[in-house]
């Protein structure tokens, strides 16, 4: 271990104590109100505020007993939208701690479920980067926590352990310090590929280990792909971001 390094998974505190969590018992059935405004709500959001107001109806709705699982992965969903819009870097680093807190609930809660692992591995990603005291254990914790979502539920997230897998092991360093395999993280993003060909961000981790190893003409094939299916997609929340990280990798190839 590394001097300085601080462990990535702390236990918990109560869901209480999360973020602006209410304390207060729902029932059941009230739950499932609560999940379906906060669905609405995070869908539509437009700004932080209204990710906020999302974060805080899933949060409430985990009050329940038993708790949804739905509300523990909403509340990570939010959590994450907030950690990447946040410009202060002390209030990042409270929301990557919450969402890891979330994260390790929502396992505990739901012990069988690859989605809780895997919002707990992003989490985990979220943390080590903000708080680089955490990365040493971080990226050992994501690595074994998306190994088990890749074998629970491959297709999870149009293969997201095949690819964020892929993204941790061609951006790690490599061994003695950590667990980077440029060559590995090929296989894992040609599998995430071969799995859901048409998901920019599968093309797009598949440019980058590509430019890794050595293929700069197969890296532009893949990013120019990712770049059509993001301009195609361009309805999605999320289109913007991908265009906008796939033209950047492009400069890099051409």
């Amino acid at each position: 271990m590394v001097a300085g390094c601080t462990t990535a998974l702390k236990p918990p505190p109560p869901l209480a104590e999360i973020g602006v969590g209410t304390g207060r018992p729902v029932a059941i059935s009230s739950a499932e109100a609560l999940l379906a405004e906060a669905e609405e709500e995070l869908a539509a959001a437009r700004d932080p505020a209204s990710v906020e107001r999302a974060r805080r109806l899933f949060l409430e709705a985990a009050g329940a007993e038993p708790p949804p699982v739905g509300a523990f992965l909403g509340a990570a969903r939010a959590t994450a939208r907030l950690v990447e819009d946040e410009p202060d870097a002390d209030r990042r680093r409270e929301l990557v701690v919450e969402g890891v807190q979330i994260g390790q609930l929502c396992l505990e809660a739901h012990p069988a479920s690859p989605e809780c692992r895997y919002r707990l591995a992003l989490a985990v990603g979220q943390q080590a980067r903000e708080r680089s005291s955490t990365a040493v254990d971080g990226l050992e914790v994501m690595v074994e926590l998306l190994e088990e979502v890749i074998a629970a539920a491959p297709d999870l997230d149009a293969a997201g352990g095949h690819r964020v897998l892929a993204l941790v092991l061609l951006r790690a360093p490599g061994w003695p310090t950590g667990p980077g395999d440029p060559e590995l993280g090929l296989e894992h993003a040609r599998a995430a590929v071969a799995a859901f060909p048409d998901h920019p961000p599968n093309q797009l981790v598949l440019g980058e280990a590509l430019l890794e190893t050595g293929d700069r003409e197969g890296a532009r094939r893949a990013l120019e792909r990712g770049v059509a299916l993001a301009r195609a997609r361009s309805a999605d929340p999320e289109a913007a971001a991908w265009l906008a990280e796939a033209e950047t990798a492009l400069t890099a190839v051409r």
